[in-house]
């Protein structure tokens, strides 16, 4: 497993598909999966204004390259970004993208799959749902 086949990056500035795409493309790969998250703008039936996201950076960045590290051992896949963005967004806007590629397609499904459910469950980034009528911090992870 190596480290350059890994791409993290936890920021405040927009996300871009094309970098991902760009960074997990080779001539041996068969099949790119992306990943991406958006503030959508209702939740349990209330219309959600924005979302605020806060991380706890040095942890975050951490356990972001510990699921990749996973992802490498786990599935055949040649390489994995995973980027996530912090700070407020506005409805539409992109919080997170994640992008796998592998020689067969099935492979990059899956990790993409797991590099998303794994983030959820054990990076420490919080959010907080903001509505016409109030906040709530909906996840706070771990």
């Amino acid at each position: 497993m190596e480290k350059n086949n890994i791409d993290i990056k936890l920021t405040q500035e927009i996300l871009s598909l094309d970098i991902c795409s760009a960074f997990v493309g080779a001539d041996d790969v068969g099949g790119i999966v992306s990943f991406v998250g958006t503030v959508r703008n209702q939740t349990k039936g209330k219309s959600v204004l924005k979302l605020d996201f806060e991380a706890y950076e040095p942890m975050a960045i951490s356990e972001m390259r510990k699921i990749g590290e996973q992802v490498l051992l786990k599935f055949e896949i040649k390489k994995i970004a995973i980027h996530h963005r912090t700070g407020t967004l506005k409805v539409g806007e992109v919080p997170v993208i994640i992008t796998a590629s592998s020689a067969h397609r099935k492979a990059a499904f899956e990790a993409c799959q797991f590099a998303i459910d794994t983030l959820k469950e054990t990076v420490p980034i919080w959010k907080k749902e903001i509505f016409e009528d109030g906040e709530i911090w909906v996840s706070a992870t771990p």
